[in-house]
C-alpha cells in the first residue's frame, strides 16, 4: 500500500473523531443552556417553598422590585414555620397596614452581603434604619432572638439566611 493511503485514511479517521467530539461538546453545552439562570434575592425567595409566606408578604409590601435591584442585600428570611408562630392578630394588623409590613420586612434586610462566615458579634444597621444584634458561636449564627437554620443561600445580588423567628423592629420614636 502506498504511504499516502495511510495518511489519507488517518486524516479521515481523525476528522470523524473530531466531529464526534464536537457533537458531544455541543450536546453538553446545550444542556447547560437549560440550567436555571442566576437569580436575585427576590427570585430566590420566590423559588424557595419554605419561604412562600415571606414571598407573599414581600410582594404585598411592594418590595419585590427592590430585592431584584443591584443590592447587595443580606436577607434574614423567616421560614413559613416562623410565620406560624406570629399571633394571628399581628398578621392581620400587618396585612391592613402596608407601611408597618414594610417596616417589619426591611428590619430583616441588611444593605450588604454578609455570608455566615463574615458574621461577628456586633450590631448591624438594617434597611429600615434600626440595628439588629448579630451573634456567632462556632457555626451557629443568630440575629436578635432568631437562629439561622439555613445559611448562605447565594443570589446574584446578595445572600439569604433562613431564620426560625420573625423579627419585630423596635418602636420608632
Amino acid at each position: 500500500m502506498h504511504p499516502s493511503f495511510f495518511a489519507s485514511t488517518f486524516a479521515s479517521q481523525r476528522r470523524t473523531v473530531m466531529a464526534a467530539a464536537l457533537v458531544s461538546l455541543a450536546t453538553m453545552l446545550g444542556g447547560c443552556a437549560s440550567m436555571s439562570a442566576p437569580k436575585t434575592v427576590a427570585d430566590t425567595i420566590a423559588a424557595t417553598p419554605s419561604l412562600s409566606t415571606l414571598n407573599s408578604l414581600v410582594t404585598a409590601a411592594g418590595l419585590a422590585d427592590t430585592l431584584k435591584g443591584p443590592g447587595p442585600f443580606t436577607v434574614f428570611a423567616p421560614s413559613n414555620d416562623a410565620f406560624k408562630d406570629v399571633p394571628a392578630k399581628t398578621m392581620d394588623a400587618l396585612a391592613k397596614n402596608p407601611a408597618m409590613l414594610k417596616d417589619v420586612l426591611t428590619f430583616h434586610v441588611l444593605p450588604v452581603k454578609a455570608m455566615a462566615a463574615d458574621v461577628k458579634n456586633s450590631k448591624a444597621k438594617t434597611v429600615n434604619g434600626a440595628d439588629v444584634e448579630l451573634s456567632k458561636a462556632g457555626d451557629i449564627v443568630t440575629v436578635e432572638n432568631a437562629a439561622v437554620t439555613q445559611a448562605d443561600i447565594v443570589a446574584t445580588n446578595g445572600v439569604i439566611h433562613i431564620i426560625d423567628t420573625v423579627l419585630i423592629p423596635p418602636a420608632k420614636k
